[in-house]
């Protein structure tokens, strides 16, 4: 997400935070290099604009720029006025005052609108509430099909009459079967189109009337750039939006878009997806975004991850194995297969704080998840014994679990190193200043987790 972007700002900020006392070209110049960025990153130009000028005014004429603590201030600014363009606050869903509450889904064909119900509708059944769907897209048996698919794989109800009768009766009938079973919040599926038209707007503004919706969310591709741009300001005058959810972030689009799209139309993003799965979908929260552009990182968000995938009792075991010094291979092949349900390992390791400035000097097979996969065969080729006492594995082990798994005995010698590190990282992470030393590690050893 904004690899590129993150790189170049980041570049750019470091040289003035370890400057000391600036001067107000050295501004001019950083800020110059911070517009380009942003402009290559398809940030809509007035709003690059404005933000340079604010950033400018607010730090050229404070006195804190000749101090030594100028360039910490340069930073703070630009991440302050980053956090406004990305909306300022975040912006929750808006229940209705009597069940069930009514979200309807509006988007072009393509831009992940089917898929984003459904992740919707799980988002929403973890925090509690009986959710259903509706499925208005009476244009497309394949839209019925794919939503239908997706819900059985979450348990999660859907109502249809198939393709015969008129998408707001549809809507209609399956907001009164949601009103009968109980259900707290349903959300409405609708057609789309490769392109705006006024068939379209009529069914849409029919559903609209029909169901009386509290959230009409726009799905938009953020990998179509300022075109997602004209897309929102286009149905929000047509038919009228409470809120946008971005597709795509976890693409390699230059993300311009979400960096645009609320300062331009007044819509706040509400909930964005970062990848395929049906748990990647992410509130959006415009001060946790700015920290992951900056490459501060986004511990708020890994923690949270980290609590939906870890029990209490699970983490106090861990602790205690650590403490103890008898956290062995069980022990890391579980932590690998918990991390693998929290998302991507680059998505997950982008929330250090710090991470971006090591990112560059880690293997591309380490951030993609396929190292995890072949550590995880090569530790489940081992007898129970092998995983609790590593240190018994000799030559002849070592053989025997290489062709158990499909490896060579070099790739299981590289696990077992790896599981060293982390050991010893455990131990260095209970300590002061267990961070920074793992960062450090980190650097110098590439990535010790092993994927």
């Amino acid at each position: 997400m904004f690899d590129i972007l993150t790189g170049k700002l980041t570049a750019v900020l470091n040289k003035l935070g370890n400057k000391g006392r600036l001067s107000e070209k050295d501004v001019d110049e950083a800020l110059r290099e911070v517009r380009l960025a942003l402009l290559e990153a398809d940030v809509n130009f007035k709003v690059v604009r404005s933000f340079i000028s604010t950033v400018r005014e607010q730090v050229v004429d404070n006195e804190i720029l000749a101090t030594i603590t100028g360039g910490q201030y340069v930073v703070k600014t630009t991440h302050d006025e980053l956090v406004k363009i990305l909306g300022g606050s975040s912006q929750r869903l808006n229940p209705s005052p009597s069940a069930p509450s009514v979200i309807m889904m509006v988007g072009l064909n393509g831009s992940g609108k089917t898929t984003s119900a459904a992740k919707l509708a799980q988002f929403l059944k973890k925090s509690g509430h009986l959710t259903t769907l509706i499925a208005a897209d009476v244009h497309r048996p394949a839209a019925i099909d794919q939503l239908q698919s997706l819900a059985k794989q979450l348990d999660i109800r859907v109502f249809d009459q198939g393709t015969d009768k008129p998408a707001d009766k549809v809507a209609a009938h399956g907001l009164n079967e949601s009103k009968r079973i109980g259900a707290t919040w349903t959300i409405v599926d609708t057609a789309g189109r490769f392109q705006i038209d006024d068939e379209l707007m009529l069914e849409l503004v029919k559903i609209r009337d029909s169901v009386n919706p509290d959230e009409v969310l726009l799905v938009v591709d953020a990998m179509t750039g300022q075109e997602a741009v004209n897309v929102a300001e286009e149905f929000h005058k047509q038919i009228g939006l409470t809120g946008l959810v971005l597709t795509k972030m976890d693409g390699d689009a230059r993300g311009g878009a979400a960096l645009s799209i609320t300062s331009v139309t007044g819509l706040p993003v509400k909930f964005m997806g970062v990848g395929e799965a049906v748990n990647a979908l992410e509130e959006f929260h415009p001060d946790r975004l700015a920290d992951r552009i900056l490459g501060m990182g986004d511990i708020v968000t890994l923690v949270e991850k980290a609590r939906a995938n870890f029990n209490d009792e699970e983490a106090a075991i861990l602790e205690k194995k650590i403490k103890q010094a008898s956290f062995d291979l069980e022990d890391f092949l579980a932590q690998m297969q918990t991390v693998q349900k929290m998302g991507p390992i680059n998505q997950i390791m982008d929330m250090i704080p710090g991470f971006s400035q090591v990112k560059d000097k880690l293997d591309t097979n380490q951030l993609n998840g396929s190292q995890l996969k072949k550590s995880e065969s090569i530790i489940l080729s081992m007898t129970s014994l092998e995983r609790q006492k590593p240190e018994l594995i000799g030559g002849s082990r070592r053989k025997r679990i290489a062709m158990g798994s499909g490896t060579s005995p070099q790739d299981v010698n590289q696990l077992l190193n790896q599981f060293k590190q982390v050991r010893k990282m455990m131990k260095e992470m209970s300590s002061p200043g267990g961070q920074k030393k793992m960062m450090r590690m980190m650097s110098q050893k590439g990535n010790p987790f092993g994927f």
